[in-house]
């Protein structure tokens, strides 16, 4: 397994660009692939996906397009490893509030010793033909990114940025809002201060920061904050803002 996403994220200091699939498509990623993207994020949190689909999306984006990466439902040894085996070269994971639910993370997504998942034969060692790369190099390989969402997670930031294995540490910009009693204004200078910590912590420990942009003001911001990790919107805002300016034409 080679992961030329990660290899890039901590050799170059340029920002890296994705989006979201939140469409649950097959056809918006099979649109979108040759769009110029690094990489996607196929959402199982809040889309209506199932693992066959995630798995068809990965084999279909393939070692030459945008890296495949899989935004579990939570904290779960199950859903972390279905999401590897079907493929996704990396995986980001909502609400981590605490170092332990970090190391948990960590410890789901790598092979033993330095962690508890179980080997299979399906998608990520090519249904088994090789088994005995993949059991080699992906612990090294797999990027492993958790969400900063919460209060408690600011409260603990500086723990879970040091968990060793942790790669990306992801602000979730609406939740954070909302964790902060801010509702969607998510311009406000507390969540700005706060999307500002995340990316000294990831400074001081060597972590990529990451986050979501819905705009080019939120693109700019982010970018001047020091993001290097950059989702531009999703798929569903790109067919919902193109069906707009065809009907305002």
């Amino acid at each position: 397994m080679k992961n030329a996403l990660k290899a890039r994220l901590f050799a170059e200091r340029t920002p890296s660009f994705g989006t979201w699939i939140s469409s649950s498509s097959f056809i918006a990623v099979d649109a979108l692939k040759d769009a110029g993207f690094d990489w996607f994020v196929i959402d199982t949190e809040h889309a209506q996906v199932n693992p066959e689909t995630v798995a068809a999306m990965a084999a279909l984006l393939g070692p030459g397009g945008p890296a495949p990466l899989v935004r579990v439902g939570n904290v779960d040894v199950y859903l972390v490893k279905q999401a590897l085996d079907a493929g996704a070269v990396g995986i980001l994971v909502p609400l981590v509030s605490t170092e332990a639910q970090a190391r948990a993370v960590v410890s789901y997504a790598k092979y033993p010793p330095d962690g508890v998942r179980g080997a299979a034969a399906a998608a990520g060692s090519r249904y088994g033909t090789e088994l005995a790369t993949y059991l080699r190099t992906a612990n090294a390989e797999t990027l492993v990114g958790v969400q900063i969402e919460t209060r408690e997670a600011l409260e603990h930031l500086e723990a879970i940025a040091a968990v060793p294995g942790v790669d990306l540490l992801f602000v979730g910009p609406q939740d954070l809002t909302l964790n902060l009693g801010l509702l969607d204004d998510r311009r406000n200078p507390k969540v700005i201060e706060a999307m500002r910590s995340v990316v000294a912590a990831c400074e001081r420990h060597g972590k990529v920061p990451g986050t979501l942009v819905v705009n080019a003001e939120e693109k700019r911001s982010a970018l001047d904050l020091g993001f290097r990790f950059l989702s531009l919107a999703s798929d569903v805002r790109f067919l919902l803002a193109g069906a707009k300016q065809y009907l305002s034409m």
